[in-house]
């Protein structure tokens, strides 16, 4: 089934934009006739040409596969704006919200999705490893989610929607995840906390909170064939892994304020089941 256009004229930015779930709900909303921001990781190299490039490939054929495309005719004209900034320094986001309204006058959705996940043993996880995990899964999302909260506030009465992408994780633990996990209960308490702050300025705040997503953190680790693969999906309900654009739909849904205008403070699971699949 095709949805009608749900997001026509509003601005959306989202953080850890041009791979995996970023990515795919970058997509979906341009295809919703949303103007869409990402901050992303600069590496200057080959490869983020090619991802800068297909990005922008996806987003024209996800647009121009809708009806309401008659103004798109090349690249050029995909409403999508990239700024590369390091989330775990407090000024990126900052200046990912300050470009994002300089280029398309508001900002109604901010998607903190920019995360990192070494799986590591306790044992052996260094200072260094453990403070980036903290400084950009956690601080990361807190600067970038006040960036987005002082701009919406400014909006009042028409607000805005915050959501941030947490994790399974934060409800159960992981062996080789001991750095990462409280990263992600943190998400879960930071958009509890925000809810309660910012509900005065129509500011909802939601967490998403994925399973075993498959994306370039875990390629390796959930290789097609291998032992771990085969053990996640015969724990997972739905019998297979998530995909990015699993966490789209649910991001649209939090997006919209028709859809979703009363939910505030929520922990939506998106894992095919796992959580609950404890017998």
């Amino acid at each position: 089934m095709t949805l009608p256009p749900l997001l026509t004229g509003q601005v959306c930015a989202i953080t850890g934009g041009l791979t995996g779930i970023g990515r795919a709900i970058a997509v979906l909303f341009l295809s919703h006739g949303a103007k869409v921001a990402i901050n992303y990781l600069a590496s200057h190299n080959k490869d983020e040409e090619l991802l800068l490039e297909s990005l922008h490939t996806e987003a024209f054929d996800a647009i121009k596969s809708r009806p309401s495309s008659s103004e798109l005719h090349n690249l050029d004209d995909v409403p999508l704006l990239t700024v590369p900034g390091d989330i775990s320094l407090p000024e990126t986001g900052q200046d990912l919200v300050q470009q994002t309204v300089a280029k398309f006058g508001r900002l109604d959705t901010f998607v903190s999705n920019a995360g990192i996940c070494k799986f590591e043993e306790f044992l052996e996880i260094s200072p260094a490893s453990y403070q980036k995990h903290l400084d950009t899964n956690l601080s990361g999302a807190f600067y970038a989610v006040q960036a987005a909260a002082q701009q919406m506030s400014r909006q009042t009465p028409q607000g805005g929607s915050i959501i941030g992408i947490s994790s399974i994780s934060a409800l159960v633990g992981g062996a080789q995840q001991c750095h990462y996990t409280p990263t992600k209960a943190g998400i879960n308490s930071l958009m509890q906390s925000t809810a309660t702050a910012l509900g005065k300025y129509n500011i909802r705040c939601n967490a998403l909170l994925p399973g075993t997503i498959r994306t370039q953190l875990n390629d390796e680790d959930l290789r097609d064939g291998s032992e771990k693969k085969k053990y996640m999906e015969g724990r997972i309900p739905l019998g297979r892994l998530g995909r990015p654009d699993d966490l789209a739909g649910p991001a649209l849904f939090l997006a919209q304020g028709e859809l979703s205008g009363y939910v505030t403070g929520a922990a939506i699971l998106v894992d095919g089941g796992a959580f609950v699949n404890f017998q």
